[in-house]
C-alpha cells in the first residue's frame, strides 16, 4: 500500500447523528440553513457518485485520503484549525500538523459542482505538497 502523502479534511456545516442531520435537512429546505459542502459532496439524499469518484482518484492516484467530518465529530486539532471558517476542507499532513486548504469562500464559488471542486484541489495540491 501506498504511503498516505495528506488527508483532506471536509467539515460539513452541520452536526452529524440523526438529529443533526433532520435539524440540517429541514432547515435547509425553509432556506435557514446552508453547506456549501454538502451541496458540492451530496444530492438531497445521498452523496454523490461524481464525489465518491474524486475520493477513490485522489486516494489511488494521487496518495490524498479524504476524510469527512460535522461539527460535532471534529477533534480538538480540527476544531481549531477551522473554527469560524465552516464549511472547510482541512489539509492534515502525515506527521499531524494541519492548515485550512479551502475555506468557505472557496467551497461557495464552487455552486455545487464536483468537477470544479476537482480542479481547485489540483491546483491547490501542487502548492501545498
Amino acid at each position: 500500500m501506498t504511503e498516505i502523502r495528506a488527508t483532506l479534511i471536509g467539515i460539513y456545516k452541520a452536526d452529524g447523528g440523526i438529529a443533526g442531520e433532520l435539524s440540517y435537512f429541514f432547515g435547509h429546505l425553509v432556506g435557514l440553513r446552508s453547506c456549501s459542502l454538502c451541496d458540492i459532496s451530496h444530492s438531497p439524499i445521498m452523496k454523490k457518485s461524481s464525489f465518491k469518484a474524486f475520493e477513490k482518484d485522489l486516494l489511488e492516484n494521487h496518495s490524498i485520503a479524504v476524510r469527512m467530518i460535522h461539527l460535532n465529530e471534529r477533534n480538538d486539532r480540527e476544531q481549531k484549525a477551522s473554527a469560524g471558517r465552516e464549511p472547510c476542507i482541512l489539509i492534515e499532513y502525515p506527521d499531524q500538523s494541519i492548515s485550512m486548504f479551502l475555506d468557505s469562500a472557496d467551497l461557495t464559488a464552487l455552486s455545487g459542482s464536483v468537477s470544479s471542486l476537482r480542479k481547485l484541489v489540483s491546483s491547490r495540491l501542487d502548492l501545498y505538497l
